[in-house]
């Protein structure tokens, strides 16, 4: 009986241990709100590790950037605000003295239209800080039509912006689709 109770109490203790912050899972949606894929935020020594999983693309290069903002309205996601960008360096990661923290290298869709990539994001953090990407409200991850030049200012010429989802402190706690006030015959502003 004594075993029963220890054992009880240790698996409420672990149960009630706060959610690791140092990785974070993204729902990632289109502008119709079909969800199309995952990325994954992995803290590491030197940076974020993400692991992006997409299905639905158009084969080629696509541009990848995490967003200011926690914020996926469709259909265009401007809402996500610009690239994260806490330095305030110019954009592009061939750009000769620096680039956006949010910048990230171009992934690519293969004939079936399916994105498995992993990329790092040096110089940011999921923990809290200056660099951190689920700082306050927290950020969005963006893919866009075309591939970035990574050199064009202010956001590399990478077309418009076709898939979105957000990352925060508690994702998977209050994960939600994109919002489109047009499907509630609302007038979008």
């Amino acid at each position: 009986m004594r075993m029963v109770m220890v054992i009880s109490l240790l698996l409420i203790a672990v149960a009630c241990q706060p959610k690791d912050e140092k990785t974070k899972e993204v729902e990632m949606y289109n502008s119709s709100g079909d969800m199309v894929g995952t990325a994954s935020f992995h803290e590491q020594s030197d940076g974020v590790k993400v692991k992006v999983e997409l299905e639905g693309l158009e084969p080629g290069f696509h541009g990848i950037h995490v967003h200011e903002y926690a914020k996926c309205e469709a259909p265009d996601f401007t809402s996500a605000g610009n690239h994260f960008n806490p330095t305030g360096a110019e954009h592009g990661l061939m750009h000769p003295e620096g680039n956006h923290l949010g910048d990230m290298p171009n992934i690519e869709a293969d004939a079936n239209g399916v994105i498995n990539a992993e990329l790092m994001m040096p110089e940011t953090t999921l923990l809290d800080g200056k660099n951190s990407l689920t700082e306050g409200k927290g950020t969005s991850i963006i893919v866009t039509k075309n591939k970035d030049d990574g050199v064009s200012q202010p956001g590399g010429d990478s077309g418009e912006r076709i898939i979105c989802g957000t990352l925060t402190k508690t994702n998977g706690d209050n994960e939600k689709r994109p919002s489109d006030p047009t499907q509630n015959n609302e007038e979008q502003e």
